[in-house]
């Protein structure tokens, strides 16, 4: 079995090669319905994380008795199309997106959809809470989750031995932001 890291960096490489040249005009990816940014919104930045997604083994809310893996968030260094590293993705007050420049856009979850492979976390359409900074990402107003590949919850079992413990999963994704149109 290959180690977590030369999954996920075969799994980077893949989408790095099926997507084409960085000097390519940027467009929107093909989504569904219900992922595609409100009218008037524009793609500027793509982005591909190759990083992992973070679970956390805890009893459920609604049944104490009963465990289950609970996402906490994902983590990653965010690259371009050339490997030219643009900043990094954490989770601090929901999802966060931080420019080498260091301008941030925090976000929440507007839409899922299921990924195309069913072990794959699902595409997301995100909404900015927040930006800082006046650079890269000042001006984001939607992000695209989309071509994830990997992440999902860990398949081995939850329960009270292993309460608390935490699992980081490999995965890759490519992120579109947008902003307000011209």
């Amino acid at each position: 079995m290959k180690s977590p890291f030369v999954l996920t960096f075969s799994l980077s490489a893949a989408i790095l090669a099926a997507s084409g040249c960085a000097t390519s005009p940027l467009t929107a990816p093909e989504v569904p319905e219900s992922l595609r940014p409100p009218a008037g919104q524009v793609v500027f930045l793509e982005t591909l994380i190759t990083g992992v997604q973070v679970y956390e083994c805890t009893s459920k809310p609604e049944q104490p008795s009963t465990y289950e893996w609970a996402p906490r968030g994902g983590e990653g260094p965010l690259v371009d199309r050339s490997g030219r590293s643009l900043g990094k993705h954490y989770v601090k007050g929901g999802p966060v997106w931080e420019s080498s420049d260091g301008s941030t856009v925090v976000a929440e979850v507007k839409a899922r959809s299921p990924a195309k492979d069913p072990s794959a976390v699902p595409w997301l359409l995100l909404s900015a809470k927040s930006t800082t900074g006046t650079g890269t990402f000042s001006a984001t107003k939607s992000i695209q989750r989309v071509q994830t590949v990997g992440g999902i919850a860990p398949s081995e079992a939850c329960g009270a031995p292993n309460a608390k413990q935490m699992a980081r999963v490999p995965f890759t994704s490519v992120n579109y932001f947008y902003r307000a149109g011209p």
